[in-house]
């Protein structure tokens, strides 16, 4: 029995057949030549159009790129250009409200200068009308008291002073009389 399967050892039914892993020479030479032909084919008109879409998609992107960098160029001096803007607008509100509160001020002190003219000016009417009336009711007085004074110097003296002269001399008189009175002077 050893006898038989050192004799069946010496001769395994698969050892004169070619390995399914290697190739026989023939497979190999006909296997390359389709891919030598598909590469020529690939090399001389698939890989150069392959290269003319890289070289469109890079020139595509670089000027991309340098566009948007030129826009973010622009944008940022437009930025610039705007918070310059807006700090001139910001100066020039400054100085308008600052003039607006100094003209404000100015328009106050005329309001305030036209006021004390005007009252001064409606004091001075008022002490002139006073004036006026004072002067009227003593020129009022003044005739009342002559007339009551001439009717009392009729009572007292019992004669009728009927001459406008005489009438005239003493309510004057009476009247001087009556002013040293009120002055304290005799």
């Amino acid at each position: 029995m050893t006898n038989y399967l050192v004799l069946a050892a010496e001769e395994l039914p698969l050892e004169d057949q070619p390995s399914p892993l290697i190739p026989e020479l023939y497979d190999l030479v006909w296997s390359l030549v389709p891919f030598i032909i598909v590469l020529l084919i690939f090399w001389k008109f698939v890989l150069p159009k392959f290269q003319e879409v890289l070289t469109q998609r890079e020139d595509q992107i670089e000027g991309g790129i340098q566009r948007a960098e030129a826009a973010q160029a622009e944008a940022k001096a437009a930025l610039e250009k705007y918070n310059a803007q807006l700090a001139e607008a910001r100066t020039e509100a400054a100085q308008i409200r600052d003039e607006a509160r100094s003209q404000g001020q100015r328009i106050v002190a005329d309001m305030k200068a036209q006021a004390s003219d005007e009252s001064a000016r409606i004091v001075e009417a008022g002490h002139k009308q006073l004036e006026a009336q004072r002067a009227s009711v003593v020129a009022e007085l003044r005739k009342d008291m002559g007339s009551q004074s001439v009717a009392l110097a009729e009572r007292i003296l019992g004669a009728q002073l009927s001459d406008d002269v005489t009438r005239s001399g003493t309510i004057d008189s009476f009247l001087a009389d009556l002013d040293s009175v009120g002055t304290g002077k005799k």
